[in-house]
């Protein structure tokens, strides 16, 4: 078994945890609209470079207009929705609900891909499910805004994924990166004009930090996957629990809590078991979760599965 991509893969997630608790510290000042322009102003240099490199033909008009358009509108609110998220709740709390994402592209996988799920993947959905509601805590404490956003980010990221997989063997990469981007610098931009706060240099640079930090991690997730099969790399996501652990108790006097602790470990649990079911084959032809290769929250950054696509050639996407 080939762990050099287990390597990358859990120092691609460390370094998302950083970008991650940088977003948090800026959200104490500034509104999520400002600090995704910015961040996305800061990584269009980064992805064209990139970009570049494409030598496919081709225009930037999509062949599947409608599915594009969801895409992106999704991947536009879902910037919004876990950059609120990260602001006002617990790092790890976030990612406990983020973790979700692997039930809802199983869920999203029958009528958008046609997937067939057994028995034994709806069992894990549903102990997933359980899981959330567990971090939750419905009756118990009060659900506000951030939760809502989190689990809005969740949703929202599967449907992005699972678009991908349905239209990516399809549609250029540079048209699957291009416009979620467009679309965050024009919204964002639009939406800033009513919150905008002057930034000093230092937060600046925190943004392009952020900028940085998401490009970095996704090339480094580009090895990972290069370097060993999928199956290996993809639970090292579950990882940023610890980073978000360490970096809420250092820097934002934040404390896990057992009902966050017992809904995380379910969650993590039901989505390791969907991971070994799709990677066993059988019923999975789409294998939907094993080729959701990109962060979904990592709003702003390139997609990993399209450039992994266009460097192989093999129409490996999701």
């Amino acid at each position: 078994m080939n762990v050099t991509g287990a390597f990358y893969g859990l120092l691609a997630f460390g370094i998302f945890a950083t970008h991650d608790a940088v977003i948090k510290y800026l959200g104490g000042a500034y509104s999520p609209f400002q600090v995704v322009f910015f961040a996305t102003l800061f990584s269009f240099p980064l992805v064209t470079l990139m970009l570049m490199q494409d030598k496919t033909e081709g225009n930037l008009r999509p062949i599947h207009p409608w599915w594009t358009a969801l895409r992106t509108l999704c991947s536009t609110l879902n910037a919004i929705c876990v950059f609120y998220a990260f602001t006002v709740l617990p790092l790890a709390q976030v990612y406990a609900i983020l973790f979700a994402m692997p039930l809802l592209i199983t869920v999203l996988s029958i009528p958008i891909l046609g997937e067939k799920v057994g028995i034994h993947r709806w069992f894990a959905v549903l102990v997933g499910l359980i899981g959330v509601i567990v971090v939750l805590r419905p009756g118990q404490t009060e659900l506000g805004l951030g939760h809502a956003a989190a689990l809005s980010s969740a949703c929202l990221g599967s449907v992005a994924s699972i678009i991908v997989r349905k239209v990516g063997r399809e549609e250029r990469s540079v048209v699957m990166m291009i416009y979620p981007m467009v679309s965050n610098f024009v919204v964002m931009g639009s939406l800033m004009i009513f919150t905008y706060q002057p930034m000093p240099l230092p937060d600046l640079a925190g943004v392009g930090a952020i900028a940085l930090l998401g490009f970095t991690a996704g090339l480094l997730l580009v090895f990972a996957y290069r370097a060993s099969e999928a199956a290996i790399v993809a639970p090292m996501q579950y990882s940023q629990i610890l980073w978000a652990t360490f970096f809420g108790y250092m820097f934002f006097d934040e404390h896990l809590d057992g009902a966050t602790v017992l809904g995380a470990g379910i969650i993590i649990a039901s989505g390791l078991y969907i991971l070994f079911r799709e990677s066993r084959g059988g019923r999975s032809e789409n294998t939907p979760v094993l080729r959701n290769r990109s962060r979904a929250s990592s709003a702003i950054s390139f997609r990993v599965s399209t450039l992994l696509r266009r460097q192989r050639g093999d129409g490996d996407e999701g």
